[in-house]
């Protein structure tokens, strides 16, 4: 633990208070038992239910709970805020609830089904306006428009009250745990959850560990925390959209790096392969960054045997189209989908040499582009080809260089990858 000072550290009594002021519209999410990453990782594994809020994620109690701190002159001119989709919904959640107008700006790249959730939930009290690639460029669209129309900016992390409103998960943990918690793993976007645990549990259970979890992709808050100063980086991975922002919050980094007990990442690939898991052994629909702190158990499994380990699934709100990208992430990251440039001989026959003496009994064609351009000897095609061994690859290159089928193999090259498949 670091021992730097910070200028604002979310109170206990102020946690309590706004799990007062959120208790009608916010439910207490069970703590369950999971019987299979239990027995897994030889470990008492807990998931606090976050998806299961009627918004489908944690955001709403920060969100309401600032508003809801608005005075009555606040409230007539309305709100502004930005967000990738969960806070969108908490935030037009709240201000249908409280009669409160507001415009939220979310990244043009948000799933559609956030979109639409964030409608449903406002209905006339919003309106939405798509803005920017990311997160912080529709964030920095809204705080203009924000500006301009003299509305309150309502910020998904960095500030008191949405702070204050997440720390009120750490307390209903404390509340519902039969025994003394050894780790807390908790999902980092801009890090509003992680600093609202750390005030929460840093006055009831001081010696539970909360460790911090990014995408590998999006490591804003480890960044900074190694570099000892909030840092932007220049480029994120927006898959996990609930957890992918460039820079962290101000308050927030500065709880964070004093408070957490560490801080690390955890591979996109790897992350879909639990979404994956999760809907197919255990019937939970996550969204990506709901499946941070389940995935991030296998890197800390030495640590965690025999201990009392509390993952929070912070939503749910995963729209189905993104089903094919996801299972195409976890087939890369396992080694099990690969995708080769074969050159192909001009002459008949060529493609059932490739079936019957190239491919190995188990391996599957899922991808195959080719067109004939010229008349040369040989015609390239971008092949795609699933193993069901990590270990039949290197046989199955062999075999292409022996028959001289290999062109080119594109996993390991991402700018081409990107540009071909």
């Amino acid at each position: 633990m670091r021992t730097t000072t910070t200028t604002y550290f979310p109170e206990i009594e102020n946690i309590h208070k706004a799990a007062s002021t959120i208790r009608d519209v916010a439910m207490v999410t069970p703590l369950m038992p999971s019987i299979r990453y239990s027995k897994r990782y030889n470990a008492n594994v807990l998931l606090k239910r976050e998806d299961l809020q009627r918004v489908r994620s944690y955001k709403i109690r920060g969100a309401y709970n600032k508003i809801s701190s608005l005075t009555q002159e606040e409230r007539e001119r309305g709100v502004v805020c930005a967000s990738a989709g969960n806070h969108a919904q908490g935030v037009a959640f709240a201000c249908h609830h409280l009669g409160i107008e507001g415009t939220i700006f979310m990244p043009s790249v948000t799933p559609k089904q956030k979109i639409a959730q964030t409608q449903m939930f406002g209905g006339d009290a919003v309106k939405i306006v798509l803005e920017g690639d990311t997160f912080d460029a529709s964030s920095k669209a809204a705080l203009k428009s924000c500006k301009r129309e003299g509305k309150t900016f309502v910020h998904p992390f960095d500030d008191p009250k949405t702070i204050e409103g997440q720390g009120t998960i750490g307390l209903e943990i404390f509340k519902q745990a039969d025994a003394f918690i050894d780790y807390v793993f908790v999902a980092v976007g801009g890090g509003g959850l992680a600093s609202g645990l750390c005030g929460a549990l840093k006055a009831l259970s001081p010696k539970t560990k909360i460790i911090g979890i990014e995408p590998e992709g999006a490591p804003s808050m480890l960044t900074s925390i190694q570099k000892n100063k909030n840092t932007k980086i220049s480029t994120i991975d927006k898959f996990i959209d609930g957890a992918a922002v460039q820079k962290v919050g101000h308050l927030n980094f500065e709880i964070c790096k004093t408070y957490l007990s560490d801080m690390f990442t955890v591979p996109e690939g790897f992350v879909c392969q639990t979404i994956l898991d999760l809907y197919n052994r255990d019937a939970i629909v996550v969204e990506p960054a709901g499946a941070l702190t389940l995935a991030a158990l296998e890197f800390y499994k030495d640590k965690i045997k025999g201990k009392n380990v509390v993952c929070i699934v912070s939503g749910s709100n995963n729209d189905i189209t993104r089903t094919a990208e996801i299972k195409e992430r976890a087939l890369l990251y396992a080694n099990l989908k690969h995708y080769f440039i074969v050159r192909f001989p001009q002459r008949a026959g060529a493609l059932k040499q490739f079936v019957g003496e190239v491919l190995g009994p188990n391996d599957d064609i899922t991808h195959f582009e080719y067109s004939k351009k010229s008349s040369r000897e040989n015609a390239p095609a971008v092949v795609g080809i699933e193993l069901k061994d990590k270990n039949d690859l290197e046989p199955l290159i062999s075999r292409m260089k022996e028959l001289n089928f290999f062109g080119d193999y594109l996993n390991d090259k991402p700018d081409l990858f990107q540009f071909l498949v």
